[in-house]
């Protein structure tokens, strides 16, 4: 019997067509983030063909919200902030302060009231997360000084957003907003007491609740939500660890709407905060991204159905003026800043081109303008034109900053060579060195590549260190590449199904490579990287079933340990030294094995 499924048609059809844009995207060496975009406006009104149901993705897009301000928030690093606060902080609140003055300005030109203009500006002053952290990773910048820089600039511009989100609503009626909502307890006063607390009142009572939330989750927060996840772990049930990070997430976000009426946002970006403190951090990040991402998705999707691209053709002057204050009025502004406090011209362009983008913090924000009355639409179809148009032009902007930068670097290379010339009883000027942050190809050789330190990493490299053999570690976790480099381990962070992340660990001078990571589908890719551009080089991995063995030995590993072969036949061997009197087991020819004290169960990230 046939009947109306529209949640199903939605989140299929959103999640097929971004699936389809986003590879497209990928293909052309463009963040995906494009592609879902795309995909939501073709299943927009504003486009022909099928039209996804306007009421259910808002809701769907919320929890998208939800999710990703959580994710923010596990990994939010105060420390990596306070490394850098000296330049990120300063430098961050100028820019958004001179990004959001342009941005007013140009909605006062078209005649915009001053509440939607702010709204507007803030918008475009805050880069995309996604995006910015995507292209660090890319060039290999996220462990240099500018990288750093970078990424504590971003927390800064995070944090004013979070507090903007805050303030907004509460400061609704100062741009006239048609739907500006009351603050109740301020209502309630003026009910009681006949006291008309005006626009500061409301401000303040909003500020003294989100005080009274952050105070909740630092004081209690902490101290539960990391016991409760705690307690779930030693359960040894993966999805009841995996259902309960959910429930922190959306539950704590939830609540804190109701109670104290800050923002799902906000209350979310606070969980996160508070999870990200325990010791099972790393493991909830990992456990909740795939729900993460598919919602994350729906949430560009439907960002993406708001859009109607007649502004490109009815609005281009003002879609121009848009890109021009993302891309030019942002990114001239990060390099001049970062300039006044002398840091290098390489330092100041990756930042400057790194900001040259927006992305999920001002859909917010625009979606929020538009829910209060304070932002016409024109302004959020302004705002998605100029987050596309800018993260489509974000690699040609790196581009032309890695050509720009000799020259930028030219004149400060000569002025000491004019002036030794000029005095020639001076000291011999010393050659221009790299700078110190630039990354450099290892310098071993005939070593062996350890990928991913998880449990399994972790005892081949104490293996390895202990017997002298030289080696390094490709990991993607910031967190275990410091520990390493203070044990004076070689690491290389990032991906090690990148070429260009293998080629900074030398793989055509290495001898061996050792794929320690869990997750199969990655692992062949490595392997299948290696074998092709080392024929010789001994290639050692891991699996959970003799499936993905078959697949890692199909890809080009010589060599594959299952786990819970490992185990078990360990088990046999023990029982028959004591039953039988045998001294060791013999493995049957499925795998290569190596003895059982050297392997532990698989992990599970």
């Amino acid at each position: 019997m046939p009947h109306d499924t529209p949640l199903i048609s939605t989140i299929v059809g959103g999640l097929v067509l971004a699936f389809i844009f986003g590879a497209i995207a990928n293909r052309l060496k463009l963040p995906p983030l494009v592609g879902y975009l795309l995909a939501g406006i073709l299943v927009g009104p504003h486009t022909p063909g099928y039209v996804a149901d306007q009421n259910l993705a808002p809701e769907l897009a919320e929890i998208g919200v939800i999710l990703l301000m959580f994710g923010v928030g596990l990994h939010f690093s105060l420390k990596d902030l306070l490394s850098v606060r000296g330049i990120a902080v300063p430098g961050a609140i100028v820019q958004i302060g001179f990004a959001t003055l342009l941005g007013w300005g140009l909605g006062w030109l078209m005649g915009w009231p001053t509440g939607g203009s702010l709204v507007f500006g803030l918008a475009l002053s805050v880069a995309s997360t996604v995006v910015l952290l995507k292209a660090l990773q890319e060039r290999r910048l996220v462990e240099t000084e500018r990288g750093k820089i970078a990424v504590g600039w971003l927390i800064v511009e995070d944090l004013a957003m979070v507090l903007a989100l805050v303030l907004i609503p509460a400061a609704a009626s100062i741009g006239g907003g048609e739907h500006a909502t009351v603050e109740p307890l301020s209502a309630g006063l003026n009910r009681l007491l006949g006291l008309d607390l005006g626009i500061g009142g409301i401000i303040g009572m909003t500020l003294v609740k989100v005080a009274l939330f952050v105070a909740l989750m630092l004081i209690f927060g902490r101290k539960l939500i990391p016991w409760t996840m705690h307690r779930i772990a030693h359960t040894g049930s993966r999805e009841l660890f995996r259902l309960g990070v959910l429930a922190i997430a959306l539950g704590v976000a939830f609540g804190a709407s109701k109670m104290f009426g800050v923002s799902l946002a906000l209350g979310a970006f606070f969980a996160g905060m508070v999870l990200a403190e325990s010791e099972l951090s790393h493991r909830a990040a990992q456990e909740s991204l795939p729900l993460r991402d598919a919602f994350a998705v729906l949430f560009f999707v439907s960002v993406g159905m708001l859009f109607d691209p007649n502004i490109l053709i009815e609005k281009p002057l003002p879609v121009l003026a848009t890109v021009f204050i993302i891309v030019i009025g942002k990114s001239v502004a990060a390099l001049l800043i970062v300039l006044l406090f002398r840091k290098s011209v390489g330092t100041a362009l990756t930042i400057s081109a790194s900001l040259g983008q927006i992305g999920e913090f001002s859909f917010i924000l625009a979606a929020l303008g538009v829910d209060l009355g304070l932002l016409p639409e024109e302004g959020r179809d302004l705002i998605l034109a100029g987050a596309i148009i800018s993260i489509i032009l974000n690699p040609a902007l790196f581009y032309l900053c890695d050509r720009i930068k000799p020259l930028l670097e030219r004149p400060k290379r000569e002025e000491p060579a004019a002036e030794a010339a000029e005095s020639p009883e001076s000291a011999p000027v010393e050659p221009i060195q790299p700078e110190e942050d630039d990354i450099q190809p290892t310098s071993l050789s005939g070593h062996v590549i350890l990928v991913g330190y998880g449990r399994v990493g972790s005892i081949v490299g104490q293996n390895l260190k202990s017997s002298g053999t030289p080696f390094l570690v490709i990991e993607d976790s910031e967190k275990r590449i410091e520990e390493l480099s203070a044990q004076g381990v070689e690491t290389v962070l990032g991906n090690a199904a990148a070429r260009e992340v293998l080629d900074l660990a030398n793989l055509n001078g290495a001898r061996s490579l050792v794929i320690a990571i869990p997750n199969a589908f990655e692992a062949c890719h490595v392997a299948e990287l290696g074998r092709t551009v080392n024929p010789s080089i001994l290639i050692v991995a891991r699996a959970h079933s003799d499936a993905e063995v078959e697949e890692l030995k199909q890809y080009g590993a010589d060599t594959v340990i299952m786990g819970e072969r490992e185990i078990a036949m360990g088990m046999v061997d023990r029982l028959a030294q004591v039953h039988h009197d045998r001294p060791a087991y013999e493995d049957g020819p499925e795998t290569d094995t190596i003895p059982p004290a050297a392997t532990e169960p698989p992990e599970k990230e």
